[in-house]
C-alpha cells in the first residue's frame, strides 16, 4: 500500500466538519486499542478508521447518485436510509484515488452494516465506530461491558452488538440490513452465541 493514500486520507480527513473529524479521532484512537489487544496491523487499522467516515457528510441523494456511478448495488434498506452507502461510496473513491488494500476497503465499504467474513482489521474498526466515547448515550446497554468484550474478543463482541441493534431495529418496526443478519448468522454458525 502506498504511502500515497495515507496523505489522501489524512488531507481529506482536514477538511471534514469539526464534529465529524473529532469523531473520526476517536474511532482511530479505540480502534488502535482494538488492534494492540488482538495484535493487528497499526497501520492499516490506521488508515481504516481515518477513512470509513470519509463521505459521511453527504446528502442522501448524492450518496444514491455516487452509488449509481460507481456501479454499486443499492438495496432497499439504503434506498430508504441511504446515508447507509457512505462507507460504499468511499470506499469506492478511495480506490480510484490509488487504495489497493482490499481488507482496508472491505473495513470502510462494510462499517454501518458489518458483512460475513470481515477481516479482523474491519471487525475492530466496525466495533470502534459504534462504541466510540461520544456514542455511548445511544445505546439501552452498555457500551463499557461491550467494549471491553471486545478488547478480549471482536467476534463475541460483534454478535453482541449486531443481536442488540437487530432486536432494536425489530422493537421499532425498522428495516434490518441484510448484511447485518448475515454476518450476525455468519457468527451463530462458528458456533458463537449470544441471547438478549
Amino acid at each position: 500500500m502506498s504511502s500515497g493514500i495515507h496523505q489522501i486520507v489524512e488531507d481529506w480527513v482536514g477538511t471534514l466538519p469539526r464534529g465529524l473529524s473529532s469523531h473520526i479521532g476517536r474511532v482511530e484512537t479505540l480502534a488502535s486499542e482494538f488492534a494492540q489487544a488482538h495484535k493487528l496491523e497499526a497501520e492499516r487499522v490506521r488508515l481504516c478508521a481515518q477513512a470509513h467516515d470519509l463521505c459521511r457528510w453527504m446528502r442522501g441523494e448524492e450518496l444514491l447518485t455516487k452509488a449509481h456511478e460507481f456501479g454499486i448495488p443499492v438495496h432497499q434498506v439504503e434506498e430508504h436510509n441511504p446515508i447507509l452507502l457512505h462507507g460504499q461510496v468511499a470506499a469506492e473513491m478511495l480506490r480510484h484515488k490509488g487504495l489497493d488494500d482490499q481488507v482496508v476497503y472491505d473495513g470502510v465499504y462494510h462499517h454501518s452494516t458489518a458483512y460475513p467474513g470481515l477481516h479482523p482489521i474491519a471487525k475492530a474498526v466496525f466495533l470502534a465506530d459504534k462504541l466510540e466515547p461520544n456514542k455511548s448515550g445511544r445505546y439501552a446497554y452498555s457500551s463499557e461491558a461491550l467494549k471491553a468484550r471486545a478488547m478480549k474478543n471482536l467476534d463475541e463482541a460483534l454478535l453482541e452488538f449486531l443481536s442488540r441493534e437487530i432486536a432494536a431495529y425489530l422493537a421499532h418496526g425498522q428495516m434490518v440490513h441484510p448484511s447485518a443478519l448475515e454476518a450476525r448468522n455468519e457468527l451463530l454458525a462458528q458456533g458463537l452465541t449470544f441471547t438478549l
